[in-house]
């Protein structure tokens, strides 16, 4: 079981790519409501949530949305549902959702497989400061 508070989503993400730590940052400094918890795909939470959607990270390994009473959602319908929840005007990104998912998941795809080479990769996973160390579970 995963325990989150009631009103909160659990963000997960790649926890040694740079481009997915600076959109965790980005995440945090708009996310005005306080909705978003995260924990790295390869932490323990992270690797209960993938053992429990059965998810295979051969073909999904960047972003999920875990939502306790919705389930999981995972690429790019993970970012816009994020986006669309962090006020205006990144609110707007969900105007994307009109476009058909497998070609938003292509463009998606496109970004994930790049992203080491674009934005490099750390050796380890981000150690949150102590004042967001609350938003994040092992």
């Amino acid at each position: 079981m995963i325990d989150i508070p009631q009103n909160k989503q659990l963000i997960l993400f790649d926890g040694v790519c740079n481009l997915c730590n600076s959109s965790v940052q980005y995440i945090i400094k708009h996310d005005k409501k306080n909705q978003f918890m995260f924990t790295a795909l390869q932490s323990e939470t992270g690797k209960g949530i993938i053992d429990k959607f059965n998810i295979d990270t051969s073909k999904i390994d960047s972003i999920l949305l875990y939502n306790p009473q919705k389930g999981i959602d995972y690429k790019s319908t993970a970012a816009l549902k994020i986006g669309s929840k962090l006020g205006f005007p990144r609110n707007l990104i969900g105007v994307f959702f009109i476009v058909p998912t497998f070609i938003r998941n292509w463009v998606y795809d496109f970004i994930a497989k790049n992203r080491y080479k674009w934005y490099g990769k750390k050796d380890a996973c981000m150690i949150p400061t102590p004042e967001l160390k609350s938003k994040f579970l092992d």
